[in-house]
């Protein structure tokens, strides 16, 4: 399949994308609002002539973070477009960069030829920066056709993307063939790109960015006071974050049985998208806990079991409330999240067998004795109750985090004299 097939296609499947939309929005209403920006219309006066940065979703604005504040701080005469595809990633960025006048922000249009030359002939970038894994073929190709260079950061490509990109090879091969910089995690990674089209020169390994992630003191200090107004800093406390659906329940399920050894155990429980919110909280209700939400302010008192971090932006914060963490999306064959942000915080970091997303992350955590792999409810609530029962290794595998961290960090700056150098900053 070509673009032009491509294209066609996606045109035909307009309907469907139509059908999507809606269906998202019966759960998470924001789906219905700002469409036009999907396609390029009714896009929010801006300043041109910037860098523009895209990040999918919640997590890779995270992970953009760092990146575009550097970018701010290099480059004070430059604007800086931040485009994301979910309510939930827009959420984030506005959160972000609050009250930077240089950020500007909207959805990032569906990959259709004519929005996509619409959404540059708007912003008219000097530099084009995706973050990870999101290829737009549309997308990328208008901006060769208008000299902007592009950038894929802090790159990863699974050898399962690697087969499907490979499929559909000429599609993938001119698109990688006109990207002026993959800036990549791992050599694995890198011949993956190498091998699919992408131009030799233009691929260099980076690392991760994920490792430059730096915490705010007084976020701890935050943390710490928080837990004295709950007169709880002898509870015993962990957080499961990032949940998915199917793994709610074996995470109260492992807290049903920790609550049998340290009865006034309690749990941070984070689900990852803000649509599910309501439906965590009925089944905490219903398997009995008792749970505050952490969006009503309500304090936590000696008789809560469950806490509901049902708020957007406060992952890290909550993170830093518990003892130790344990990261979702990793007991469902979702392929786990960002396991060094727990990591950073000095926490003992758990997670489930399913971590494809995060190979290379999560070998090093591993080796370090920083992480522990459970497969269950059973397997969860033993690991936790070792932390806590057993202080001594909680710290051991806090400081093998932070270690596996600092011996890591650099590829901020590395993307960052990529970006100068392929622009010509």
């Amino acid at each position: 399949m070509n673009r032009l097939l491509y294209s066609v296609l996606f045109h035909v499947g307009l309907p469907l994308l139509a059908l999507r939309l809606w269906l998202r929005a019966r759960k998470a209403p924001a789906y219905a609002q700002r469409i036009g920006e999907r396609f390029s219309f009714g896009l929010p006066a801006m300043q041109r002539g910037g860098i523009w940065v895209h990040a999918v979703s919640v997590g890779e604005s995270i992970a953009a973070a760092p990146m575009i504040q550097s970018l701010l701080a290099r480059y004070p005469q430059l604007p800086i477009t931040v485009t994301c595809m979910t309510p939930t990633g827009s959420e984030r960025i506005k959160a972000l960069f609050a009250g930077e006048s240089r950020i500007q922000h909207c959805y990032l249009p569906y990959d259709l030829p004519w929005a996509a030359g619409r959404f540059l002939n708007h912003v008219q970038p000097r530099l084009g920066v995706i973050m990870e894994t999101e290829l737009w073929p549309n997308h990328i190709h208008q901006c060769a056709k208008r000299a902007i260079p592009v950038v894929l950061a802090n790159a990863r490509l699974s050898e399962r993307s690697a087969r499907g990109y490979g499929r559909f090879a000429k599609l993938t091969r001119p698109m990688l063939a006109e990207m002026s910089g993959l800036a990549v995690q791992t050599e694995i990674e890198a011949q993956r790109f190498r091998d699919l089209g992408a131009r030799p020169e233009c691929v260099e390994v980076t690392g991760s960015i994920k490792f430059d992630l730096s915490i705010d003191p007084q976020l701890l200090i935050r943390a710490a006071d928080l837990r004295e107004q709950w007169q709880s800093v002898q509870r015993p406390t962990w957080i499961a974050a990032s949940t998915h659906a199917g793994e709610d329940e074996t995470v109260l399920a492992a807290h049903r049985q920790l609550l049998i050894s340290h009865p006034d155990a309690l749990l941070i429980l984070v689900p990852r998208h803000l649509e599910r919110f309501n439906s965590v909280y009925d089944l905490c209700q219903q398997q009995g806990f008792e749970t505050v939400r952490r969006s009503t302010a309500q304090p936590v008192t000696s008789t809560t079991s469950v806490l509901l971090g049902d708020t957007m932006g406060e992952l890290l914060f909550l993170y830093a409330i518990a003892d130790c963490a344990f990261v979702g999306g990793s007991l469902v064959a979702n392929g786990g999240h960002n396991l060094l942000e727990p990591a950073a915080l000095a926490k003992p970091v758990l997670s489930g067998p399913h971590l494809f997303n995060f190979l290379e992350i999560a070998a090093l955590l591993r080796a370090a004795g920083a992480l522990q792999e459970v497969s269950d409810a059973k397997g969860l609530a033993v690991a936790v109750q070792q932390l806590f029962d057993q202080p001594t290794k909680a710290q051991q595998m806090a400081d093998a985090g932070l270690k596996v961290m600092h011996a890591n960090q650099g590829a901020l700056q590395r993307l960052l004299d990529m970006l100068a150098r392929v622009a010509g900053l």
